[in-house]
């Protein structure tokens, strides 16, 4: 992989746009986050539920659409008015409501109408004549009919049900051509249009679509400045007590120093590779620990007391500089457990992958000025091993490593076998997120 075809190319982002893509991100998932647990993504939701349920959808449908000539409440009040509103039936009312009709009904009762059929009555009687008038007049007739018509049931049937509150409310509401606006359902779907359209909810499923795994980017579990060695203590962090820790090999040039050879200095935790003679112990692989002079000091350190995970994404902003080999990975302390590296400088090339004896995977970055920084990250999932220059994707494998946790391990060191000479080891920053289930 040629990192300056890769930038040329448009690639791989720069160091800098990449850590602020980082930084956006992460400032993108805690608003994510925020709204997540917000009140109104829960309402939102509720009334996503609701507005978009087939039962709302016919309602909304009937209340715009449906004529309120073609509602039941429409027919029966338009029939009402038709007829109250008819001449026989309004002649009828008056005659009921005359007193003086009133009186001539009494007086059909009484023994004395059967005059008003009687001529000289008639002729003699003021009273019998005006009788005798109404009884033959259409006023009368006309309150006869009616009085035991169809269309008068009709009506008082009609006006005891037009009457009750509820035809009212009912009425009311298909005879109001804004009906869709004042209802209940309508203030249900503009709420709902409103919060869709809202940003925080716009944003919270646009980015949902996006490739990013949200939960991974919001749980850090490892954040380290290197403005202080609180996190780093010398030595493998060897899982056996019975090992003798931080000591060196016979095939290297270095002493390992107790953590003298380490500064955090600028916002940045440097290993130096010095030029100096130390008497140390050192691994011999027939020997076993012996006792060697060297000629240079230097460091490995580690982040064990201060964190160990399984699984996850690693992080770390690194360079060296100067001759040897430099290296920032993951161990778990076991000496048959497989390491990962995350930046290796082997004295010529960069590389990063997996040591683990057979099944050891390297690949070289070539086009790496050692003067500038990378962000070097590994993701460690259920299934793979990736590892990342910035954003360039550089090896997947599947997943081969114990299931148990791992922590950073920086260290750097001079095989005898190559030329000796001073060097650094520059980190400036190292991240952890949790793992996402």
């Amino acid at each position: 992989m040629n990192l300056f075809t890769a930038r040329l190319t448009g690639k791989m982002l720069s160091t800098e746009q990449f850590e602020k893509t980082i930084f956006d991100m992460q400032e993108r998932v805690k608003r994510w986050r925020q709204i997540e647990k917000s009140p109104e993504l829960a309402e939102y939701n509720a009334l996503k539920k609701i507005v978009e349920s087939s039962d709302f959808q016919a309602r909304k449908k009937e209340l715009v659409s449906r004529k309120y000539k073609d509602t039941d409440e429409g027919r029966k009040m338009t029939a009402f008015k038709n007829l109250e509103g008819s001449r026989a039936i309004r002649r009828y009312k008056e005659a009921v409501e005359d007193p003086q009709f009133q009186e001539f009904l009494k007086f059909r009762e009484t023994p004395e109408f059967a005059k008003i059929k009687s001529l000289k009555a008639v002729l003699t009687d003021p009273k019998i004549r005006a009788y005798n008038m109404l009884y033959y007049s259409s006023y009368y007739k006309n309150y006869t009919k009616v009085l035991n018509s169809t269309e008068l049931r009709q009506l008082a049937e009609l006006e005891k049900e037009v009457k009750t509150a509820d035809f009212q409310k009912r009425h009311d509401l298909w005879a109001d051509s804004r009906r869709w606006q004042h209802s209940e359902l309508y203030q249900q779907e503009k709420r709902y249009l409103e919060l869709a359209n809202s940003d925080d909810i716009k944003f919270f499923f646009e980015s949902r679509k996006e490739k990013i795994d949200w939960a991974e980017l919001f749980r850090p579990a490892f954040d380290d400045d290197m403005s202080s060695s609180k996190n780093w203590k010398p030595g493998y962090g060897y899982a056996n007590p019975a090992m003798k820790d931080g000591h060196s090999r016979t095939t290297e040039r270095q002493a390992y120093n107790g953590g003298k050879n380490t500064f955090h200095v600028e916002g940045r935790m440097d290993i130096e590779t010095r030029e100096e003679s130390k008497v140390a112990v050192a691994w011999d692989e027939k020997k076993g620990f012996i006792e060697q002079v060297f000629d240079y000091t230097s460091d490995v350190m580690n982040t064990k007391e201060a964190f160990a995970q399984e699984s996850g994404l690693f992080m770390a902003k690194v360079r060296s500089q100067g001759v040897g080999h430099h290296f920032f990975g993951l161990t778990t302390g076991k000496l048959k457990s497989p390491i990962v590296s995350l930046y290796h400088f082997n004295g010529k090339n960069h590389q990063v992958g997996l040591v683990n004896g057979k099944d050891t995977k390297m690949v070289d970055i070539n086009g790496v000025l050692r003067s500038m920084y990378h962000v070097y990250s590994f993701r460690w999932t259920k299934h793979e091993l990736i590892w990342y220059v910035n954003d360039l994707e550089l090896l997947r494998l599947p997943n081969r490593l114990p299931k148990e946790a791992m922590f950073f391990l920086a260290q750097s060191w001079l095989p005898k076998k190559e030329k000796g000479g001073e060097g650094k080891l520059k980190v400036q920053w190292a991240r952890v997120y949790r793992a996402v289930d």
